[in-house]
């Protein structure tokens, strides 16, 4: 005879610890799209350009996506040629935009005397990876290209991004000439796509680290990767756990060689988002190949992902004194 009681308790027995992971599972992706989003509603904001004379807005650099242009920015005197700042944006590899304020730090180098070229590039909704990293490089080759019609200087380009803008600043900086991280036939093949400096702000690397990290940096609120869900499981098609090679591919640390540009690497110490122990890996492995004199890591005590340790003056002033050293000599 059937017995409703029996048979609530026997499957509740069987399934107990499915289900405590499945409300784990909903309760952590709840607490990553939350805190995604909150970025991403910060970040959004338009970032007032009426002052500034010379800009070109909305300039194609491809042709393969209608999110394949760029921002060109250039200091109000002077004939140049403007050593080039390449600013990519963050957004989990889903949001942002090269007009929202996460590009006013390096609108700071136009009263220094730098050109800011601000990208977007195809996120994860439209394309998978490397379609991010074929996009940033064919915007380099793009202002090589253009040079001399907007006064840049093409031996002197450097990238700086935040977050996911700072993962592909550092694949920028590792992957020069590796063919399967560069797409030629976007344009400008004749064109190099290397950097001379780097300016990495908490950007993540080692994607199947950093559950593991986050938990041991105790930090409040942590997000959760390894599931289907993460911006960075969305970013390569997979769960990150299923996709071993893929997060290799992906990692800027698995392209490190002798010939990578200076690092300036810098990130939070309470980051829920990116655990800062991705920064510290990152800076130790450029250190054992490049030299500690090419690479700097600071790490920026009660900070999280982003905020006023990365955007006051002295440090904007500090960002830019290391540029100075690679673009101004």
């Amino acid at each position: 005879m059937f017995s409703p009681t029996s048979k609530t308790i026997n499957l509740s027995m069987e399934s107990q610890l499915k289900i405590k992971w499945n409300l784990n599972g909903i309760f952590w992706i709840f607490l990553s799209v939350f805190f995604y989003a909150g970025f991403f509603v910060q970040a959004q904001d338009r970032v007032n350009t009426d002052k500034i004379g010379r800009k070109w807005l909305d300039v194609s650099y491809a042709d393969q996506s209608p999110a394949q242009k760029l921002d060109v920015y250039l200091p109000d005197e002077g004939d140049g040629p403007f050593p080039v700042i390449l600013s990519i944006h963050g957004g989990a590899f889903k949001f942002g935009d090269k007009g929202d304020n996460q590009v006013a730090p390096m609108l700071e180098g136009l009263k220094r005397g730098y050109a800011v070229v601000s990208i977007n590039y195809r996120l994860s909704g439209e394309a998978l990876f490397p379609a991010q990293i074929y996009d940033v490089k064919t915007a380099v080759r793009w202002i090589r290209s253009n040079s001399r019609h907007y006064k840049f200087d093409p031996e002197r380009i450097a990238a700086w991004g935040g977050s996911a803008g700072g993962h592909l600043a550092s694949m920028l900086g590792t992957s020069g000439n590796v063919k399967e991280l560069e797409d030629l036939n976007q344009g400008n093949g004749n064109q190099s796509s290397r950097v001379i400096a780097v300016v990495d702000w908490f950007g993540p690397t080692d994607f199947l680290k950093m559950d593991e990290q986050l938990m041991e940096s105790g930090v409040k609120n942590p997000q959760v990767h390894s599931i289907p869900d993460s911006p960075e499981s969305e970013l390569i098609g997979k769960n990150l756990t299923d996709a071993p090679d893929l997060v290799k591919f992906v990692n800027p640390e698995t392209y490190i060689s002798k010939d990578d540009p200076p690092f300036l690497i810098q990130h939070g110490l309470i980051d829920h988002l990116v655990p800062y122990q991705q920064s510290v890996n990152l800076s130790k492995k450029l250190e054992s190949v490049l030299g500690k004199e090419k690479v700097t890591l600071e790490l920026f005590p009660e900070t999280d992902h982003g905020g006023p340790a990365f955007t006051s003056e002295q440090n904007i002033n500090k960002v830019f004194e290391f540029l100075d050293s690679y673009l101004k000599r």
